[in-house]
C-alpha cells in the first residue's frame, strides 16, 4: 500500500492529475464514465468527473439498495498559482507572478527545486481543449534573503508575498522562454495556448524513513493520503445492500464554495438520481447512510507537545483519528457507528480536538452536509507539519485507515429510530 500510494502521490501534483490518475484505476476496474441523463442498471459501476478536478464514483448493488456508505476527501493542497501573464521581467532576472492558494507554511517552500504543473487551455480547429501538463523537473527556485541582510530571519521574519515570495525562472536572457517552454511541452504554438491553470509544487519523491520505516514523508498528504487509500479502500471492497460511493472534491483549502467543491450540488442531485434510479425513496435512503469527511488531523507534535489538547490528542502511528470540534461534522452518533465499524475491523482509533483557547481549521464534511443532510465523521490520518510543503505520517496509520475505510465500505447500515444496525 505504502509503494502504492508513493507512486499516485508522485502522479498527482494538481487536483487535475489526482482525478485522472484515479479516472485511469476507475477504468482499469471496469468503471464506467455516466453521463447526465443515462440509465444505471443493478450492479453497474460508475464514474462522473465534473470539471476535471473532481470525481464521484459508485457501484449498485444487485438488488434495492437500503442506503448509501460515502467517503468524501479532497485533491487540492497549498500552492503558488502562477498567473496567464506569467513572466515578471526587468531587472537581471526573470521570475513568475504567483499568489499563494490555500494556509500554506511560507519558510517550508523557500530555497528548494520547485516544479510547474496543472491544465492549458489550447485552440484546436472549431474550438478549445484542455490538455494536463506536468514538466517533472525543477523549474523554479523561491530564494529567502541571506542572514546576513535579514538579521530578523529568525526572529518570527513576517514574509512579504511580493517581495520575498516571488519564484526566480531564469537569467534576464531567459525573457519569453516560458510560454515557449509550455508550447514545446504541449506540442503546439505559442499563439494557441489561450489560458492556463498552472501550479508551482514541491517535485520531490515521497520517502520511508526511521529505524524501522515507520515514517512518511511527501508532500500533499493533506489531502491525498487520504484521496488514494479510500480508492484503494472502495476498489477493494465487498459488494453489500448500499451504495459504496467515493467523492473527491477540489477547493477545500479556500473554502469548497465552487462547482467543483464540496459545496456545490453536484454530490446531492447524484444522491438523488440514484436513488429515483434503484426506485428507492431518497429520503429513506439518506436516513440509512453515514458519510466519512477524510482529511487527516493533527498528531501531537514531539518537540511541542503542549500546542495539543490534553486529553484528545493523536499520536502518530496510533490509529485513525476521529476528529471533534464544532467546526467539524462529527456527532456522539457518528463517532459511535464508526467506531463500531473499526473495533470489528480491529482497527485502532484515536480522537482529535482542538485545544479549547486554539481554534482549528475547517474541512469539507459540514459543508456537503448542508446540501445533503446524511449522518457524517470526521476522520483521518494523524500527521505532522500540516500545509508544509512537506508532511510527515506514520507508514502504520495508512494501513489503518485503509483498513478502516475498506471495513466501512464493507458495511451496510439499517437505521430505526435511535437504533443503528450494523450490518
Amino acid at each position: 500500500m505504502i509503494t502504492s500510494l508513493l507512486h499516485d502521490l508522485k502522479k498527482s501534483p494538481t487536483a487535475f492529475h489526482a482525478v485522472e490518475t484515479l479516472r485511469q484505476k476507475l477504468l482499469a476496474n471496469g468503471y464506467q464514465p455516466l453521463r447526465r441523463g443515462e440509465a444505471m442498471v443493478p450492479g453497474g459501476k460508475y464514474f462522473v468527473a465534473p470539471h476535471g478536478s473532481s470525481l464521484i464514483a459508485f457501484r449498485l448493488p444487485q438488488g434495492m439498495p437500503t442506503g448509501f456508505m460515502i467517503t468524501a476527501s479532497h485533491a487540492d493542497s497549498p500552492c503558488f498559482r502562477i498567473r496567464d501573464k506569467a513572466e515578471l521581467t526587468g531587472g537581471d532576472c526573470v521570475r513568475l507572478s504567483a499568489e499563494r492558494y490555500g494556509g500554506m507554511l511560507n519558510d517550508s517552500w523557500l530555497d528548494r527545486p520547485l516544479s510547474i504543473a496543472g491544465r492549458v487551455s489550447v485552440r484546436i480547429d472549431g474550438g478549445v481543449r484542455t490538455e494536463l501538463v506536468d514538466f517533472e523537473k525543477d523549474m523554479v527556485v523561491i530564494p529567502r534573503l541571506a542572514i546576513h541582510m535579514n538579521r530578523e530571519a529568525n526572529n518570527g521574519y513576517k514574509y512579504d508575498p511580493v517581495r520575498d515570495l516571488t519564484p526566480l525562472y531564469g537569467l534576464a536572457s531567459s525573457a519569453g522562454q516560458f510560454n515557449a517552454q509550455l508550447a514545446k511541452k504541449l506540442n503546439c504554438a505559442e499563439e494557441d495556448i489561450l489560458s492556463t491553470d498552472l501550479i508551482i509544487y514541491n517535485n520531490q519523491n515521497g520517502f520511508v524513513w526511521g529505524p524501522a520505516d515507520e515514517f512518511l514523508s511527501a508532500p500533499r498528504l493533506d489531502d491525498l493520503g487520504c484521496v488514494f487509500t479510500c480508492a484503494e479502500a472502495f476498489l477493494q471492497s465487498n459488494d453489500t445492500d448500499a451504495v459504496p460511493m467515493l467523492c473527491v472534491f477540489d477547493n477545500e483549502e479556500i473554502g469548497s464554495e465552487t462547482k467543483q467543491g464540496a459545496a456545490a450540488a453536484t454530490m446531492s442531485d447524484l444522491l438523488r438520481e440514484i436513488s429515483l434510479a434503484v426506485h428507492a425513496n431518497p429520503g429513506a435512503m439518506l436516513d440509512n447512510s453515514l458519510m466519512l469527511s477524510c482529511d487527516n488531523g493533527h498528531a501531537r507534535h514531539p518537540n511541542r507537545p503542549e500546542m495539543a489538547d490534553a486529553n484528545e490528542a493523536p499520536v502518530l502511528g496510533g490509529g485513525v483519528v476521529i476528529k471533534h470540534s464544532p467546526r467539524y461534522a462529527t456527532d456522539g452518533l457518528s463517532a459511535a457507528v464508526f467506531a463500531e465499524i473499526c473495533r470489528r475491523a480491529d482497527v485502532p482509533v484515536q480522537h482529535y480536538a482542538n485545544r479549547p483557547d486554539m481554534a482549528g481549521g475547517s474541512t469539507l464534511g459540514n459543508i456537503a452536509d448542508t446540501k445533503t443532510p446524511v449522518s457524517t465523521v470526521d476522520i483521518g490520518m494523524a500527521q505532522l507539519a500540516m500545509h508544509s510543503c512537506l508532511e510527515t505520517c506514520a507508514t502504520a496509520d495508512v494501513t489503518h485507515f485503509t483498513n478502516a475505510v475498506t471495513a466501512f465500505y464493507n458495511t451496510a447500515l439499517r437505521v430505526d429510530g435511535e437504533t443503528v444496525e450494523i450490518h
